[in-house]
């Protein structure tokens, strides 16, 4: 009998700790085996890294990892952070490429070049409880061809 397996999310609050970005990738990759999305581990895992230690370098304040079933076989991945600032190339712009001997600068591009598709949003409206923003990334199951 097949059954259907709804829409879920986890979110994990963490603090500003340089041990946080780990620990919420180890519980991507649990939750990952938990739904059976085992091969969306590396993309994920590579997504969230980045998102993560964005939050945890350019913000003093707690962060959190929220993880959602968009589809049954799409992963959003986003990371809310206490800045209301979006980083520059995230959103609609290209990023700019890091100098070659820089030692930062090649996350978010990279956020963009790997994830199926992705978003930011400054929560700085009437009623959003926290403020801060919310950058996002999604990926999904290769699809396979039949025949």
């Amino acid at each position: 009998m097949a059954t259907v397996s709804p829409p879920w999310s986890y979110t994990l609050q963490l603090p500003h700790d340089p041990r946080a970005p780990g620990i919420a990738r180890a519980t991507l990759r649990t939750v990952l085996a938990a739904h059976g999305l085992t091969e969306l581990a590396p993309t994920a895992e590579l997504l969230a890294s980045e998102l993560l230690t964005n939050a945890h370098l350019h913000t003093r304040g707690p962060y959190a990892l929220r993880l959602l079933s968009v589809e049954p076989d799409r992963l959003r991945i986003a990371v809310w952070d206490t800045d209301p600032r979006v980083p520059p190339g995230f959103g609609e712009a290209p990023p700019r490429a890091a100098p070659a001997d820089a030692e930062h600068g090649r996350g978010l591009p990279l956020v963009r070049a790997c994830a199926d598709s992705w978003g930011a949003s400054a929560l700085r409206e009437l009623g959003a409880s926290k403020g801060g923003k919310l950058l996002w990334a999604e990926c999904a199951r290769a699809e396979w061809p039949v025949g």
